[in-house]
């Protein structure tokens, strides 16, 4: 299940020559005495991890404006939200970006309370217009089935959720600290059909009571076009792609993700491998700086991306981005609406204000904004300002205001003393 390494070493060196060159942003953090993290396989300021969605490279010069739909969602989501649009118009400013937002309505649970759906065909009818403009969706939390009928809604076919050691807190995980050092693993999540989707019943046996039943399915065109992304994502990285199943449990299913696996690696030239999904859970704790590009099944993905935020150090850090084969995204956090913490200013923004990265740089391609904001919020969390969840011996607790107002202030201070000759800042 491997191409051969002459391949591979070609295909990296072609890669290599057009990636670009991030020298001018490591010389900014040695300016203002702040190590970027060793992360030799993190997107560059011109590589763009949704290029897997065509075949072809695509290169666009970066606007100037850029056009964000908000979704706010509930619980927590408003305070979150409000976090990373605080750290986007600080860095808007010392850009001179222009910055357009559109607000749209209610969403899971709180939408259901007021009309009936949890995804309203006027948030699907919002996102869509977003879209059509050239805009992508920055979306805070929402309950009940909400995310999983947008991606049916959408065709949001490919989730992509980061783990990452260096955007994540290791003195506040669980896990030994050794067990942690260089992940950068993507968990490629297939978004449309599988468990989440289908049909259920229920219905009362006479002498069994009642008998509940789900009935779902993956067709082989949703399975390639899911991996063909996938194994296009391995290559423009470390050229492996690891794919998840249930071989003995769940064998129709398992046997046309095998075929459609074969297919997508080889015709993308990287080493393939095929696990279980217990044993993946297994592995991914214990070997997590092994792996390149997981891809999986929609549930077998929604809880390996969960697991892998133990390795975050808390679930608050944890973010994805969901796509169309069009790039059409919705960006959020892989957390829940914490309903307890709604309103205590207690909840960790983290997570939501990766998600803005991931934002500008795989939708807009604005690298060096995206790098400014993650390489805030680590300077944030090395200096020892923490919430409550990723807190610890030696450091001061904050709100989620104040670490949100702290990473937009150093993410604004990045950009301008990055800022390379020719371009604009306030």
């Amino acid at each position: 299940m491997k191409s051969s390494p002459s391949q591979l070493q070609q295909r990296r060196e072609r890669e290599e020559a057009s990636a670009g060159s991030a020298g001018g942003i490591a010389s900014t953090y040695a300016r203002l005495g702040v190590a970027p993290s060793v992360n030799p396989v993190a997107p560059t300021l011109a590589q763009r991890w949704t290029s897997c969605l065509s075949h072809e490279p695509v290169d666009r010069e970066p606007p100037r404006e850029i056009l964000i739909g908000v979704l706010r969602g509930e619980g927590i989501g408003s305070e979150v939200i409000q976090c990373a649009l605080d750290v986007l118009g600080s860095v808007a400013a010392a850009t001179r970006l222009q910055v357009r937002t559109r607000e749209g309505g209610l969403i899971g649970r709180d939408a259901e309370r007021s009309c009936g759906a949890t995804l309203p065909d006027a948030v699907i009818g919002f996102c869509r217009d977003v879209f059509a403009d050239g805009g992508a969706i920055l979306n805070g939390p929402g309950g009940g089935r909400y995310v999983y009928e947008l991606r049916k809604q959408l065709d949001l076919f490919l989730k992509i959720s980061p783990i990452q050691s260096a955007n994540g807190v290791a003195d506040a995980s669980s896990v030994r600290p050794e067990l942690l050092r260089n992940i950068d693993i993507l968990v490629a999540r297939e978004g449309t059909a599988g468990a989440y989707q289908g049909e259920w019943t229920t219905q009362q046996d006479p002498g069994e009571g009642r008998k509940a039943g789900h009935f779902f399915g993956y067709t082989e065109w949703q399975v390639r076009r899911f991996l063909q992304a996938s194994a296009r994502l391995a290559r423009m990285r470390r050229g492996n792609l690891t794919v998840v199943w249930k071989e003995s449990g769940v064998p129709s299913i398992s046997a046309l993700w095998r075929d459609c696996a074969a297919e997508a690696a080889e015709g993308s030239g990287v080493e393939w491998s095929m696990v279980d999904v217990d044993l993946m859970a297994y592995r991914l704790v214990q070997e997590a700086p092994a792996f390149d590009v997981i891809a999986a099944p929609n549930l077998f993905g929604d809880v390996l991306a969960d697991l892998g935020a133990v390795l975050l150090g808390s679930r608050g850090a944890s973010y994805s981005g969901n796509f169309t084969g069009r790039g059409e995204a919705v960006y959020q956090t892989n957390h829940g609406a914490a309903y307890h913490l709604a309103g205590s200013d207690q909840a960790n923004p983290a997570g939501q204000i990766l998600s803005l990265a991931m934002m500008l740089r795989e939708t807009f391609g604005l690298g060096r904004e995206a790098e400014a904001v993650e390489q805030a919020l680590r300077s944030v969390w090395s200096e020892g300002w923490r919430t409550a969840d990723v807190a610890g011996p030696g450091t001061r607790v904050v709100g989620t205001r104040e670490l949100g107002a702290r990473v937009a202030e150093h993410a604004a201070a990045i950009v301008r003393e990055g800022c390379e000759p020719g371009c604009e800042v306030g």
